[in-house]
């Protein structure tokens, strides 16, 4: 398409503190690449200083560009087609759907497929083979169930939800409308509960419910377990990353996102809007307030409050933890220090 094609699908306009600028020409665009990796035809962005330095050298076309003077007159200068606005990665990820879009298979039930007559399945519901839909599940319409999918007894499937293939859903979770469950997830399976007896540990049920709200995204081989009462639920638009676990009973507000390897115990209370980096473990009963960060590999044992951000094991108001760091790295020198200042007291 052409780029100035493109300007118009965006929809953009100086309502939404965005425009456009082209050179002399109006290239024609068949792709989008990295800035670094671009080549003639394709379409690209620069976000912060890191990727400013590429500007020189891209072969992209056109760029999306941030609102910064010095960058849309180097991108002039070489002749390149620029979009300059407040979010150029939002803006590239809008493009991207114009040029791809993910495998969608037609509507259809694939005869290998295993449905349980009492099983309820909507309007344009695509099943896939070896499929399998056990009894008095719901699926809404325009669903999507990958090959070899299990789905438990009473679950609820929202309309529009992709389930990929291989992944599982256990009993009566409810998993609401436009979600996504990426390969090998496993949700709604038994939360971790056992009693210590003499004779060793009593296994107590988990009788408890899963339950996704609408737009929710679970990575890869990701975990929600079901509690031994209540319900673990998962808010509105909350984004997990591949191999995340999260314990029984737990509760993540609306928009919180979490990268891999995140780990929570039962019980833990998340707010909306949060932020888990990688590796960040959580542990039983903690409540994290809305809008607060834990950085990489965090360990929270005690509430964050809303807005904070903490760093290491044990976490640590990050400005507190960069202090401690810095003071850390001089331990050696101090050690010789306080070794000197003992002889002198002798």
């Amino acid at each position: 398409m052409k780029f100035s094609e493109l300007l118009a699908r965006l929809e953009l306009s100086a309502d939404t503190h965005s425009f456009g600028s082209q050179s002399d020409g109006d290239p024609e665009l068949t792709g989008v690449a990295a800035v670094q990796s671009a080549t003639a035809g394709t379409l690209s962005y620069i976000e912060g200083a890191k990727f400013a330095a590429h500007l020189q050298d891209t072969q992209a076309s056109a760029l999306i560009l941030p609102l910064a003077d010095e960058l849309q007159a180097q991108a002039s200068d070489r002749g390149l087609a620029w979009l300059a606005t407040e979010q150029p990665r939002l803006q590239f990820a809008r493009a991207i759907r114009l040029f791809y879009r993910p495998f969608q298979p037609a509507p259809e039930i694939h005869p290998s497929a295993v449905i349980d007559p009492s099983a309820v399945i909507g309007k344009d519901v695509y099943v896939g083979p070896h499929a399998v839909i056990q009894a008095g599940v719901k699926v809404g319409d325009r669903a999507c169930i990958q090959a070899n999918v299990t789905i438990y007894p009473e679950v609820e499937i929202g309309e529009n939800t992709l389930l990929h293939a291989n992944c599982t859903i256990h009993e009566r979770t409810q998993i609401g409308a436009d979600c996504v469950i990426h390969s090998g997830a496993v949700i709604g399976g038994e939360g971790f509960g056992f009693v210590p007896t003499p004779t060793g540990y009593f296994k107590i049920e988990q009788s408890g419910y899963v339950v996704l709200e609408t737009g929710v995204e679970v990575g890869s081989n990701s975990t929600i377990d079901r509690p031994t009462v209540g319900e673990t639920r998962v808010g509105r638009g909350v984004k997990i990353d591949n191999l995340v676990q999260i314990g029984h009973g737990s509760t993540i507000g609306a928009n919180t996102v979490m990268a891999a390897q995140v780990g929570m115990a039962g019980g833990v209370k998340v707010g909306r809007n949060v932020v888990l980096a990688g590796q960040v473990g959580i542990a039983n009963q903690a409540e994290i307030g809305d809008g607060a960060i834990a950085t990489a590999k965090a360990g929270v044992h005690n509430d964050i409050a809303p807005g904070a951000i903490v760093t290491g094991i044990p976490a640590l108001p990050h400005a507190l933890f960069l202090k401690a760091s810095a003071v850390y790295r001089r331990l050696p020198e101090i050690y010789q220090t306080v070794r000197q200042l003992k002889k002198a007291i002798r």
